[in-house]
């Protein structure tokens, strides 16, 4: 029942994952949230370590698109600095962003990964899009409102599934 639940990876964070090995595992693009993935959901400027982590991906030809849940304006505000595509509205965790996506930029689903810090949404929502997904610890321990529902529901899923499936640790690249 919770399988579709289940991250395909576990990384600590996204700034530990490289173009190599994203390319070893056949990825060729980035599908990412937002809040608490990218950027604090309280600071929208980022950090010195996330932009040279999108340096490298654009640098690898490996295109980063913000799949959230966000509006617009929200999401421009923090994206646009940061030269970023975005699909906002994606209603996670429907699938409707990241079909959006893969018609936008004509991307096979084999070929995409979400990077998320909840399995509520982010996880749940490309599983049921058939693309591979990568759970990340969110960047700050707080959250806004709206999340801290799904953050409760989340440690019960969480605890069935590392039960149920030994292989869902924490690494700290898509390669450990």
């Amino acid at each position: 029942m919770f399988n579709q639940y289940k991250p395909t990876w576990m990384v600590d964070k996204i700034y530990n994952i490289t173009p190599a090995q994203l390319k070893s595992k056949g990825i060729d693009a980035v599908l990412t949230d937002l809040d608490n993935t990218l950027i604090a959901w309280n600071n929208p400027d980022g950090t010195p370590e996330l932009l040279e982590w999108i340096k490298s991906m654009k640098e690898a030809n490996i295109p980063v698109i913000v799949v959230s849940n966000n509006k617009a304006s929200r999401i421009e505000r923090a994206v646009n600095s940061l030269g970023l595509d975005y699909v906002s509205r994606a209603m996670k965790p429907f699938n409707k962003g990241f079909k959006e996506v893969e018609r936008r930029y004509n991307l096979p689903n084999k070929h995409l990964v979400m990077i998320g810090d909840q399995l509520m949404t982010d996880i749940k929502g490309a599983n049921s899009a058939g693309i591979r997904t990568i759970l990340v610890k969110p960047i700050v321990e707080t959250d806004a409102w709206n999340t801290q529902f799904n953050r409760a529901m989340e440690k019960k899923i969480m605890s069935y599934l590392v039960k149920k499936h030994p292989d869902m640790k924490w690494r700290t690249s898509l390669n450990d």
